[in-house]
């Protein structure tokens, strides 16, 4: 399996992705936004884009669809909910449905609510298995849920399953906010050692060569997947000092949403 990630350089600043079979040449496209980058990397690869897969429904994700549609004939892959939300939809997909790629690769969907309600994840089981996270989980963050979410559904699909997936698991996120929400780690956890060492490595850094995170590096500064841990606690029980001294880790998954979405 070829992963080519495509920084689009947008103020929104949104990866886009081609999945390459390399005895085919087939590509799947996730979120193609950037359909101009997009079709010339797959012409320049010598790769044929067959399908798209949308993670969700929003524009910044599904506004070159009819673009690439149009130059490769690619079919549309998203949430089987999103049929009225995502134009020229030609295929909805559910949790454990396979996306095949060319000879050899298989996509397992997740479904993972939270970020909207018709949200998608893609699962690479490989020998270092991928996940491709859209939206839900960013590098160092978590989606929010501003338009057309829920905050205890992104809780479960957290905890439910993107943290029970593999430690190797390489995350490729929907958008580069790794720096922004290393600070966020580093306010809410002063003393987190792996935000402190890696955010001088990706401040003002060039996103189209960032670095890759697993799921285990995650764990380690991602603030979203530290919900036991005391120093996050004790520093949410100063900006909420109504909370128990060992609040739920659904609550403190919540309040730090909660935090981030004015931070």
């Amino acid at each position: 399996m070829i992963v080519e990630r495509i920084w689009t350089g947008n103020s929104l600043r949104n990866f886009n992705y081609l999945i390459a079979c390399p005895d085919t040449g087939e590509a799947l496209a996730i979120d193609p936004l950037d359909h101009e980058k997009c079709l010339a990397t797959a012409k320049a690869k010598g790769w044929n884009i067959t399908q798209i897969l949308n993670t969700h429904e929003h524009h910044d994700h599904i506004g070159g669809n009819a673009e690439v549609v149009a130059a490769t004939g690619a079919k549309v892959i998203a949430h089987h909910k999103a049929a009225g939300k995502i134009p020229g939809m030609d295929r909805g997909v559910q949790a454990g449905d396979v996306i095949k790629v060319g000879k050899h690769i298989e996509l397992e969907c997740l479904d993972t609510p939270g970020h909207t309600f018709c949200h998608i994840c893609l699962c690479a089981h490989a020998e270092q298995p991928a996940l491709f996270s859209g939206d839900t989980l960013f590098n160092a963050g978590a989606g929010n849920v501003h338009n057309g979410g829920d905050v205890e559904a992104l809780y479960s699909s957290f905890t439910e399953q993107l943290m029970r997936l593999p430690d190797n698991t390489r995350i490729f996120p929907g958008h580069d906010y790794i720096e922004s929400n290393l600070k966020f780690t580093l306010a809410r956890e002063p003393d987190n050692a792996a935000a402190k060492a890696l955010l001088p490595k990706v401040a003002s850094h060039d996103p189209a060569t960032s670095i890759v995170t697993t799921l285990k590096e995650e764990k380690e500064f991602n603030t979203f997947m530290r919900l036991s841990n005391p120093s996050v606690i004790a520093q949410l029980r100063d900006s909420f000092p109504d909370l128990p001294a060992q609040p739920d880790a659904k609550t403190v998954f919540k309040k730090l949403r909660e935090l981030r979405n004015t931070w």
